[in-house]
Order: structure tokens, then C-alpha cells, then sequence
């Protein structure tokens, strides 16, 4: 049965996802010539909680703002430093008013020195940004609400 099913090619992102998601201290895939591992710092984060709790409790939006009726909330695919626009002198991806279609990118997360662009599943009105520019964001946590397109 060897060489039936080809191997699965996991971008690095993805990798991260998968360490955050289910809680792992290291995580190493290789394949097809590439070998990524993922370590995280459980002990540092737990000796340091009032350091590590601080950037989370900013970023996140309020209740009132979440529960806006007919809005989608965008959430960051993996943890890393949320960034508004590709380079610091060039204007943000998108901001709140502004119109956007499927695929076209809302901003970049940096994880582990890679720059991945967030692109949106679907089109519709930005109606607000959540995070604000550099600042670290967590896997799952909400980044824009979107107003869908009708």
C-alpha cells in the first residue's frame, strides 16, 4: 500500500494552528524535504500571567460590540502580531466603512517570522476593525465584524 496516498503538505501556518489548537508544548511535521518545529513556552506564560493576560484583555472587543445584529466576526486563523497594512508606511489593507470582496486581504499576521496574509471568505462592509495595529492576537480571537453582502 506504500506510495498509494501521497503525503499532506501542512504550510507552517498551519502547523502553528494545529499546536495552538490542541494545547501543544512542541510540535515537529517533516515532509517532502521541509521539517518545521514548533516549540511553545507554557512554563514562561504561567509564571508571568498578569504580563501574558494584559495584551489579551485589550485586544478583545466588548460584548456590546460582538452581539452587533447582522454582522459576521472575523477571527484570526492563528496566533501571532495582527498587522493593518503590509509595511509601515503603506496605507491598512482595509478599514471600517470600507467595501470588500471575496479573497481580497484584510491584513497580515506575523507567526514565527512569516507574514501571512488573512483573506476574507466572504465580501460585504467592514464594520469595525477589533485590534489595533502590532498588537498580539491569540488563535480564534475576533479581528473585524463584518456586514455581509446581501
Amino acid at each position: 500500500m506504500a506510495g498509494i496516498l501521497a503525503p499532506r503538505r501542512w504550510t507552517p501556518a498551519e502547523i502553528v494552528e494545529l499546536a495552538v489548537a490542541h494545547d501543544l508544548a512542541e510540535l515537529e511535521v517533516e515532509a517532502g524535504g521541509m521539517r518545521v518545529r514548533v516549540v511553545r513556552r507554557h512554563a514562561e506564560a504561567a509564571a508571568r500571567p498578569s504580563a501574558a493576560a494584559a495584551p489579551t484583555a485589550l485586544a478583545q472587543p466588548s460584548p456590546a460590540v460582538a452581539a452587533e445584529a447582522g454582522t459576521i466576526t472575523i477571527e484570526a486563523p492563528m496566533v501571532g502580531t495582527f498587522y493593518r497594512s503590509p509595511s509601515p508606511e503603506a496605507p491598512p489593507f482595509v478599514s471600517e466603512g470600507d467595501t470588500i470582496k471575496e479573497g481580497q486581504t484584510l491584513c497580515v499576521i506575523e507567526a514565527m517570522k512569516l507574514m501571512n496574509e488573512i483573506d476574507a471568505k466572504l465580501g460585504g462592509r467592514i464594520v469595525k476593525v477589533l485590534v489595533d495595529n502590532a498588537q498580539p492576537v491569540q488563535f480564534g480571537q475576533p479581528l473585524f465584524l463584518l456586514e455581509p453582502l446581501k
